[in-house]
């Protein structure tokens, strides 16, 4: 059997289109949960710690976990990260914050250098897939 779940946690992050922040997949008692892309903006729709790598990376890995959060999950659960940066000489400001948050668990991980993000003074953003058995 397989059933959805939206996770878009209240007073959170603003969506730009028609999409979750998260997608909680259950497959037959294993739940897939795929976080869409995050960036650094508030609940007003303002940049947060503008020219600062680590403090955006910092305030997405929060958003991130209250994502999770929704269906039970941490990310002590993350298997796979992708982060796109704006500027590959941001990773050492961004790697240290990204490994404090998968000390643990250590998904596989991908960064990728682009051009730009949707939201101007974003310096990246970061997706994530986790997994977890349901509670019986």
């Amino acid at each position: 059997m397989l059933t959805k779940k939206d996770l878009s946690p209240k007073d959170f992050t603003v969506k730009t289109g028609s999409y979750s922040h998260g997608l909680s997949v259950n497959v037959n008692g294993t739940k897939f949960i795929f976080v869409t892309g995050q960036i650094a903006m508030d609940a007003n729709g303002e940049v947060v710690c503008p020219n600062d790598a680590a403090g955006q990376a910092d305030f997405i890995f929060n958003n991130i976990q209250k994502i999770l959060n929704e269906d039970g999950a941490s990310l002590d659960d993350v298997v796979k990260t992708q982060i796109f940066i704006t500027d590959m000489k941001l990773f050492g400001q961004v790697s240290p914050v990204r490994n404090k948050y998968f000390a643990k668990s250590q998904p596989v991980s991908t960064m990728v250098e682009v051009n730009a993000l949707v939201t101007p003074g974003c310096l990246l953003e970061i997706e994530v897939i986790a997994m977890k058995e349901e509670d019986k």
